[in-house]
């Protein structure tokens, strides 16, 4: 019998009722391990419904209880990060210590909030006229979703609900169907560190979900992390109804090496950023733009360390790179490798044939490299989100910030140099929201905040850090003048106020 993973309502497992369901496959076998409940707009009514009645009293909980209950579930979390890590491989198919480092990471938000005291504390300002203050303070919105992808089912996650139920919102997740388990797993954590009922909740679904969320009068804001058109659609469709939104969605991260760089590190970077968790992240390098007369060995380099990268189950031990999440996207990641010659490109290595002995109907591919890849070409100009990595020519710094800074895209990007200066230019001239400097994968930390540029991001607020405080609070600033007991009453003026 097929395992159900249902909706968490209202601090509960709630069984779906809408009848539809959606297969869960591990994709290191191709087999249909799980189904995962499809939520009716009826049954999103109920998790918004109870997530509004909980913000009745967690709206008004003290700070301390909040980050009580946080504190308790950092534990909690902590202490099962094996099992979550496990389940996450099991249902995206990406190797354990990739998703023990996807726990990691989203740990460090909940470390965040647990200190949330500092970012919620307001301003005041005494005696701005004769005996009046002023102070500003932030209050929380009400009831927020969150909708995130495959990639990284607990840590996106993790990105948004622990600062939003600090902040003394309640929380509706919308999670990916396709690895709908570790969220689950999650809130049930939460019950267990004692969040109330209902602050937390889990619907998953489809597009109907999805709609409803972004339509439902009693939700004040959406977070979303996925692809860019998927992204477009979330902040508009949630702008036309009134709320907030913070929509992140898709990339193609550049890498500039100058002729200056450590090779060796460049090619080490180029080949873990390209090709950690089979490619399947938005921060992930795909193109690298070689400047000058380094391109040749740079390349060399990236496909000897390419060719010994070990690919099998993500719960081998010995394995590097796991299968892609279906076999659909598996199927579409190859067709830019079998279509990139064509294109104009000159194909290094090929990794579409690829598949892993007595696991032959999983969704495996390859290490692909491209190289001297034109700009036009397909494989360059879409997000393919799978193990290729394009390598392009440039023969200055000028020609290559101009290349970067022509795509549509501005995520993440990193420059790889020995030349301070470079690096210092590079920083302020490149349009995008996250820069490494000979770093691969700059996401930030979590007080500093996570959001690109351009087609990366659509609204005005970074996920975590400070950003993601003032996304959940809404400020509000309060003007106070008290008598004196000694003031003889003021009488009426009906002129314009006046501070002095």
């Amino acid at each position: 019998m097929t395992n159900i993973v249902n909706h968490w309502i209202g601090g509960k497992t709630a069984e779906g009722a809408s009848g539809t369901y959606g297969p869960v496959t591990d994709p290191a076998t191709g087999a249909v391990t799980t189904e995962v409940a499809f939520a009716s707009a009826d049954e999103v009514d109920a998790a918004v419904a109870a997530a509004k009645e909980a913000y009745l009293t967690w709206g008004q909980s003290s700070l301390a209880q909040r980050t009580s209950v946080l504190f308790s579930f950092r534990a909690l979390l902590d202490a099962h990060r094996d099992e979550i890590a496990a389940l996450i491989t099991a249902e995206h198919g990406k190797v354990h210590s990739d998703a023990l480092g996807e726990v990691a990471r989203g740990l460090e938000i909940v470390d965040l909030a647990c200190g949330i005291t500092v970012q919620l504390k307001g301003e005041l300002s005494t005696q701005v006229a004769t005996r009046v203050d002023v102070s500003s303070i932030r209050q929380p919105l009400g009831v927020v979703a969150g909708i995130t992808p495959f990639n990284f089912p607990a840590m996106v996650p993790l990105w948004m609900f622990p600062i939003a139920i600090a902040c003394g919102n309640t929380f509706v997740l919308k999670p990916s169907e396709k690895d709908p388990s570790a969220a689950v797993r999650i809130a049930e954590l939460l019950t267990e560190a004692g969040l109330p009922d209902g602050v937390f909740n889990v619907v998953h679904g489809d597009k109907v979900a999805v709609d409803r969320l972004l339509e439902h009068p009693d939700v004040k804001a959406v977070s979303f992390v996925g692809s860019t058109p998927i992204a477009r659609y979330i902040h508009t469709t949630v702008s036309a109804n009134g709320k907030r939104v913070q929509a992140l969605g898709g990339a193609k991260n550049h890498m500039l090496v100058l002729p200056d760089a450590d090779l060796d590190a460049a090619a080490d970077a180029a080949v873990s950023a390209a090709y950690g968790s089979a490619g399947e992240r938005c921060m992930a390098i795909s193109a690298v733009v070689a400047v000058g007369a380094v391109g040749d060995e740079l390349v060399e380099k990236i496909r000897e360390r390419a060719e010994k990268i070990k690919i099998g189950p993500g719960t081998d031990p010995s394995s590097e790179m796991g299968p892609l999440i279906t076999k659909a996207h598996r199927d579409k990641v190859a067709s830019y490798v079998a279509g990139a010659a064509a294109d104009g490109c000159e194909v290094v290595l090929d990794g579409t044939g690829y598949t892993v002995d007595g696991h032959e109907d999983g969704h495996w591919i390859g290490i692909s490299l491209l190289d001297r890849v034109p700009t036009t070409a397909k494989a360059y100009r879409d997000e393919i989100f799978g193990p290729v990595l394009c390598v392009l020519r440039a023969d200055t710094y000028e020609e290559g910030l101009a290349l970067i800074n022509a795509s549509p895209f501005g995520n993440g990007t990193a420059i790889f140099t020995r030349d301070g200066g470079a690096a210092r230019r590079f920083q302020l001239e490149v349009e995008a929201g996250m820069v490494g400097v000979n770093v691969p994968i700059p996401v930030p930390v979590g007080y500093h905040s996570f959001g690109g540029w351009k087609d990366s991001l659509f609204g005005d607020h970074h996920v975590y850090g400070n950003d993601g405080t003032h996304f959940y609070t809404r400020g509000k600033v309060v003007t106070t003048r008290w008598p004196d007991p000694a003031d003889a009453p003021a009488g009426v003026d009906l002129g314009f106020p006046r501070n002095h």
